[in-house]
């Protein structure tokens, strides 16, 4: 049974918690084993939202399919930061083939560690600044939600905790097996790693439309091919109509404009990282550069 091993710090904040370990205590309630445990230098951890926490001393054996995760704790807290011992636990679980993983600014623990130099990272954009000059041989990924690079796992911070988790639980088990969880804990917004922070999955998801939702998730899932509005509607269940109008009272956008967006938002994306602005708008779904210039200019 893989274990999940939390590190909590003196002033965690409960979403850096909460959030992964309720991603993966759904994928164990939906029959994939896993075992979450938690570990502090003290018994007795306090919470940067005044709730009281406790955990285990001992640490457990951990092997290469185990994951370790620290989440961020309040950066102005005093005695925040893990101690060496906690940091040669990260070092060896690494080195011995296992993952770890951090929530916001528990990335600070993973520098401490010497698991960020020479690998892209990210954390939550408040911090960013502060963790390239502590770590100036870690490649900082800006304004996305999490990075993956040589099983260093580091996330945006606060719900991109989620997100993280959620594609660990693809990784590990399929995307289905991810979607399962998303939707057990009613979190539609299953957003990549190179979303920016602030993204159009997350600004046009502030809605209770069930039906959107469904044809939200289609979209994201293929934007970058050719859809059709009967197949979309067919496939949520409802007539086009119906479709158009729910889905525009819901977002403000028909279904083709928020593909659009999210073309839109994943070239500037690609454009930001050094590809050309033709080969990004053929990478969306584009035919050529003409309309992408077209829709930047009118966003």
């Amino acid at each position: 049974m893989p274990r999940v091993v939390f590190l909590l710090a003196p002033q965690v904040h409960l979403l850096n918690l909460a959030g992964p370990a309720q991603v993966f205590s759904t994928a164990a309630d939906l029959g994939h084993d896993y075992r979450l445990e938690y570990v502090a230098e003290r018994e007795d951890v306090p919470s940067a939202q005044g709730l009281p926490l406790r955990a285990r001393v001992e640490w457990p054996a951990t092997g290469p399919d185990d994951l370790l995760v620290v989440p961020g704790w309040r950066a102005s807290a005093p005695d925040g930061a893990p101690g060496e011992a906690a940091l040669r636990r990260l070092r060896a679980h690494h080195a011995a083939g296992g993952t770890v993983a951090s929530v916001c600014s528990g990335v600070r623990a993973l520098g401490a560690a010497g698991l960020l130099d020479g690998r892209r990272c990210t954390t939550h954009h408040e911090i960013q600044d502060e963790l390239a000059r502590r770590h100036p041989r870690a490649e900082l990924v800006r304004d996305v939600l999490y990075v993956t690079d040589d099983r260093v796992v580091t996330s945006a911070g606060i719900a991109s905790g989620i997100d993280l988790a959620l594609h660990l639980v693809a990784v590990r088990h399929g995307p289905a097996a991810a979607a399962r969880v998303a939707r057990s804990m009613v979190v539609y917004a299953r957003r990549n790693g190179d979303e920016r922070q602030e993204g159009a999955m997350l600004r046009h998801r502030a809605h209770l439309s069930d039906a959107v939702h469904r044809a939200q998730d289609l979209i994201e899932a293929r934007f970058t091919g050719t859809l059709r509005l009967s197949a979309l509607a067919a496939e949520t269940g409802v007539s086009e109509r119906t479709l158009t109008r729910r889905f525009t009272a819901a977002t403000g956008l028909t279904p083709l404009r928020y593909q659009q967006v999210l073309r839109v938002e994943r070239a500037e994306h690609l454009i930001g990282h050094g590809t050309t602005v033709e080969a990004a708008a053929r990478a969306v779904g584009f035919e050529d550069a003409r309309m992408l210039r077209r829709l930047r200019a009118r966003a």
